[in-house]
């Protein structure tokens, strides 16, 4: 066994190599030879040479060695001399093509091809060269890689068609994807069990027969190429909206999808998939009121509160309409625990917490600032119009029979006349609050008895 290597574009000059780059000729090369003469080795490297391969080679005479030699080096091709006493009939052929397995087999003939040679080199598995014509040895080695590159080509694209198809498959037996192909005029073409279950339909002619189409099909906003361009699949930005089932309930769904288009590049339709998000909806929404709520009454929570009257000051400066905030204090909430249990204590902040809700509009908010105290954000509202509601609230408070009986204290500041920031806002509600609890002549006064004193100080308070 011996090994050559010939680097003939290092040996000339840079001009030459510049053009032989420029011919896009010259390419590293590893050549195994299966040979008994070294002067046809030679002559074969010799041509290899004037192509302008960059070529490493090795020798070996007979199939045993070219077996091992494959084992531990890889080859862009193998060469071999035809006929050899190391292959002889169809079966040694087949053997020797089977040893080099994926490695293009081409021979150097010395005379015209035997049958069982012409069948493999019909069949596509080898080449063969003439040994009289070996200066066709460079175009015949460019050929056979040429085809092995396109057949690896072919065989990866045949590869990525079955894992397409498979998670095509997998997509639309996918209980979780409703999936359906529709034309240009919105008209269902296809439609996969998954979609007809989510709307509750048996089958595709129950679902055409309920003319749905113009309300599921979707616009995606893509339009329609004019004749003869060929556009890359155009696909829709990811929506969610809202579908009507079959028995009338509401479907919140997500889709996705792309624009089809046929050969010639005219709009043919569009394909969608459909994702029910109803549950995943539903549970962000309860998620999202646990976040802002507070667990006991349900009210707004203190972050809650914040948020909104951020939102107020800013629309408050975007429109000049002043709003009013109204703090509450349940009185003496200490002494209904330690008198009559927490339980009981928990029910007194419920009862209050449900009268806030029964008194506020639907732009107001309602929310439990901490403890025993509660706020309100009355949007638009004059602190006039506040201390109706103050008033109205303490004599709801007033009417409940369920004992014990309870009292509120309250304090108003308006925004933007009492305060221009969130902190200054709740400090003049508070200080009027607790002005109020300090102009009481007994420590526990019910709510009906002490308000004609509340409705004298609220408004002097809200801006003391």
């Amino acid at each position: 066994m011996s090994s050559r290597t010939q680097n003939d574009l290092r040996s000339q000059p840079p001009s030459f190599r510049l053009q032989g780059a420029a011919l896009h000729r010259c390419r590293s090369l590893r050549v195994l030879f299966i040979h008994r003469d070294a002067q046809v080795v030679d002559d074969c490297l010799q041509e290899l040479k004037k192509a302008r391969f960059i070529v490493s080679s090795d020798v070996v005479l007979n199939l045993a060695q070219c077996t091992q030699q494959l084992r531990s080096q890889s080859y862009d091709v193998v060469v071999a001399e035809y006929p050899s006493p190391s292959w002889k009939g169809p079966q040694a052929l087949q053997l020797l093509q089977q040893t080099v397995a994926e490695t293009p087999l081409l021979f150097v003939t010395t005379g015209p091809g035997g049958q069982s040679l012409a069948q493999l080199i019909a069949a596509g598995s080898v080449d063969h060269v003439q040994l009289d014509h070996v200066a066709h040895l460079p175009v015949a080695i460019r050929r056979v890689l040429s085809e092995r590159k396109l057949r690896q080509e072919l065989e990866e694209a045949r590869k990525a068609l079955r894992h397409s198809q498979s998670l095509y498959r997998a997509l639309v037996d996918n209980p979780a994807y409703g999936i359906y192909r529709c034309d240009p005029d919105g008209k269902f073409l296809d439609v996969n069990q998954a979609l007809l279950t989510m709307l509750g339909y048996e089958t595709m002619q129950e679902l055409i027969a309920a003319d749905r189409a113009s309300e599921i099909a979707l616009d995606s906003g893509d339009g329609k190429p004019s004749v003869g361009s060929l556009p890359e699949p155009a696909r829709m930005e990811p929506i969610e909206t809202q579908w009507v089932r079959k028995n009338g309930t509401i479907l919140k769904v997500r889709l996705s999808g792309r624009a089809v288009y046929d050969d010639h590049g005219n709009f043919s339709g569009r394909e969608i998939i459909a994702i029910d998000v109803t549950e995943q909806r539903t549970l962000e929404e309860q998620l999202r009121h646990q976040a802002s709520s507070d667990s006991l009454t349900g009210l707004a929570n203190h972050r809650r509160l914040f948020e909104v009257l951020h939102s107020e000051i800013c629309r408050s400066k975007r429109t000049g309409r002043e709003f009013s905030l109204v703090l509450l204090d349940l009185d003496n909430l200490k002494q209904v625990n330690d008198q009559f249990s927490h339980l009981v204590g928990d029910r007194a902040l419920c009862r209050l917490g449900q009268i806030l809700t029964d008194s506020c509009r639907s732009i107001d908010t309602a929310a439990r600032h901490g403890g025993d105290e509660f706020a309100l954000v009355l949007p638009e509202t004059s602190v006039a119009a506040a201390t109706l509601v103050a008033q109205r609230i303490c004599e709801l408070l007033e009417a409940q029979t369920e004992a014990p009986p309870l009292s509120v204290s309250a304090g108003i500041a308006s925004f933007p006349e009492d305060a221009d920031t969130i902190g200054t806002l709740l400090y003049a509600a508070d200080a009027a609050l607790y002005a109020m609890k300090d102009s009481r002549p007994t420590a526990v006064v019910r709510a009906g008895h002490r308000f004609g004193s509340l409705l004298a100080r609220l408004s002097s308070a809200g801006r003391g």
